[in-house]
């Protein structure tokens, strides 16, 4: 017994060893997750790599030049690995001209480090915690949203709407569904 524990022993120090040394050769750094050319190195959920599935809500944000902003501030907030789980999602996805649409200053004002809680209540007010299929839009329904205030669905012209917001694509993800919107849906004071 004494020999298999001191076999396991010398197999785990000899793969920490090979780990340090590749971690080196390859210039990343674990401790800090930075690799020597300062790319945050993707952890969590949102670092498995796979090219083969259907992507997540997050994969299809990131690979849209359309949500660069929201990729950012989801970054910034600390909800690309929560948005990247098997959910189910339905994500209100400003692109980045309804950004633009703000008062000025105020995105800038968001994404700093002393503003998280305020960021994540308005990226929280962009995420449904199920699927919302198109169909599932009727006029008049309110549906409550992660952040734990109410969006309302209002369909006018053939035009589907989320409070001011007009909805221009859904998209299906692996974890839901993304409903691009041209406005910034703001939580009702409080």
């Amino acid at each position: 017994m004494k020999r298999n524990y001191l076999s396991f022993a010398a197999l785990l120090m000899g793969a920490m060893l090979w780990l340090a040394c590749n971690d080196a050769a390859t210039g990343s750094n674990e401790t800090t997750g930075v690799s020597s050319d300062a790319t945050p190195v993707l952890t969590g959920q949102s670092g498995v790599k796979d090219d083969d599935s259907q992507k997540d809500v997050v994969k299809i944000a990131v690979g849209s030049p359309d949500h660069t902003t929201l990729v950012k501030a989801l970054q910034t907030a600390e909800y690309v690995d929560a948005l990247s789980n098997a959910g189910p999602f339905t994500v209100f996805a400003p692109v980045n001209a309804a950004f633009d649409k703000l008062p000025a200053g105020t995105l800038n004002d968001l994404l700093k480090p002393a503003n998280k809680d305020a960021l994540r209540n308005i990226l929280e007010y962009h995420v449904y915690i199920g699927v919302l299929r198109p169909e599932m839009l009727k006029d008049g329904l309110s549906f409550g949203q992660a952040n734990g205030d109410n969006i309302q669905i209002t369909v006018k012209d053939g035009k589907t709407m989320v409070n001011n917001a007009t909805i221009s694509a859904s998209i299906p993800a692996s974890n839901g569904i993304i409903h691009v919107i041209d406005e910034v849906l703001l939580p009702p004071t409080k």
